[in-house]
């Protein structure tokens, strides 16, 4: 039987028109950050994590980086408002927000970023969560950077020379160490501490020694007080957007989730471990003064006096979240040492 030449011509178009469209549907997941794309959280944590979605997706979704959307405080609007699919922040930007994700900041946890990143994420679920401070995001991690040390244009020779000094504070847990030792605090953004200790704007900063590298302020801070374990560490926390979710079938979502959580909370953790190595090793062969406190050291006993009551601080201060904040801490110490020793 012999087939119609419109139908002849019909199955050639439709061929044409197959061969012309992608093998299958492709969705983009929008990310806005706000550091260069030099810094670990851009080199190796958000591709890690592409890799890791493009991977379980079978393709289906991929991830592409975008700049210059803002400051970082409000990457969280960002996302809630459908600008970016998916963005990360340091909760210190957001104080009032934020109050029980500083649980991980508080002073004398004494781990890696790490194992700090992997207690941050199983406490926050156990205990912190419903506090609902993400509320209008689904949490993908959380994470810390590491020990926070004392970064000065100056040498000091004790914490209570920093009196008076003008001190870029980041918030969170900075600002109350701040306050403690008296300095004044410059409130910016980490992007922009190189520009001001350049121009005299500040005397120095609390931060870990990985931007030493990536902000490159072993031009700048040339004198770094590291303290035992660090004054501090920073807690940050990954994010998507319910309405990017929601436009992806069930298996992409549980797919995007298996690869998210405390896995890519501990890969982001360990990525700045890494990066404080980094930051380290750089100072070191930029000729930075590194004034490495050891436990018995003056400065190191002058920090717990400093510290003492900090976390009955924090424990009163998130009162109105109707959380076991007591617990919480103790049982975030107890699993981020355990973890540690590993």
């Amino acid at each position: 039987m012999n087939t119609p030449a419109f139908l002849k011509g019909l199955g050639i178009g439709l061929t044409a028109l197959a061969l012309s469209l992608p093998a299958s549907a492709e969705t983009v997941l929008r990310v806005a950050s706000w550091v260069p794309p030099s810094h670990p959280q851009n080199s190796v944590v958000w591709p890690t994590w592409a890799k890791w979605v493009e991977e379980a997706t079978e393709g289906r979704v991929k991830v592409k980086m975008e700049y210059g959307l803002g400051h970082p405080k409000t990457m969280f609007e960002l996302v809630e408002d459908g600008v970016a699919d998916a963005s990360w922040s340091y909760h210190g930007y957001v104080p009032g927000r934020f109050k029980l994700t500083s649980i991980v900041e508080q002073p004398m946890l004494g781990v890696s970023a790490e194992a700090a990143s992997v207690a941050h994420w199983r406490i926050h679920q156990k205990y912190l969560a419903q506090g609902d401070e993400h509320e209008g995001l689904i949490l993908a991690a959380l994470f810390t950077h590491g020990p926070g040390q004392i970064q000065m244009a100056k040498p000091i020779a004790s914490l209570s020379e920093l009196k008076g000094k003008k001190i870029r504070i980041g918030g969170g847990v900075q600002g109350e160490l701040g306050r403690r030792m008296g300095v004044t605090s410059v409130g910016a953004p980490a992007t922009k501490v190189y520009e001001m200790m350049n121009q005299g704007v500040i005397d120095g900063v609390f931060i870990p020694f990985s931007e030493q590298l990536t902000l490159r302020l072993k031009e700048v801070a040339r004198h770094v007080t590291a303290l035992p374990g660090g004054m501090y560490l920073g807690s940050f926390s990954m994010f998507l957007s319910p309405d990017f979710m929601d436009s992806l079938s069930e298996q992409d979502r549980q797919a995007i989730m298996a690869v998210s959580g405390e896995k890519l909370s501990a890969m982001a953790g360990r990525a700045w471990d890494t990066g404080d190595q980094d930051g380290y090793v750089q100072a070191k062969a930029a000729g930075v003064a590194i004034n490495e406190v050891q436990p018995g050291d003056p400065i190191a006993q002058e920090f717990r006096e400093i510290v003492k009551g900090m976390d009955e601080a924090w424990i009163r201060s998130v009162e109105n979240r109707r959380v076991e904040a007591r617990k919480a801490l103790a049982e975030l110490r107890q699993v981020a040492r355990q973890y540690e020793v590993k």
